[in-house]
């Protein structure tokens, strides 16, 4: 996953709509860091204060908050 590219796509929306909140769920596997990586970016670039938060999937299915 190119996460730069997500990171543009995501500021735009994040621009040009009323976000309330974000939730990112992902995998505790390396390979989905980059989906939170773009999320982050994308929040600071927007110059929008957002309450966000992570959860993440573990590799054998429980939650970690």
């Amino acid at each position: 996953m190119d996460a730069e590219d997500y990171a543009v796509k995501l500021t735009e929306i994040i621009r040009n709509n009323n976000i309330c909140s974000v939730t990112v769920v992902r995998m505790e596997v390396p390979c989905c860091g980059g989906i939170e990586y773009a999320v982050k970016k994308a929040l600071q670039d927007s110059g929008k204060f957002i309450p966000w938060n992570v959860v993440t999937i573990t590799t054998d299915g429980s939650k970690r908050l």
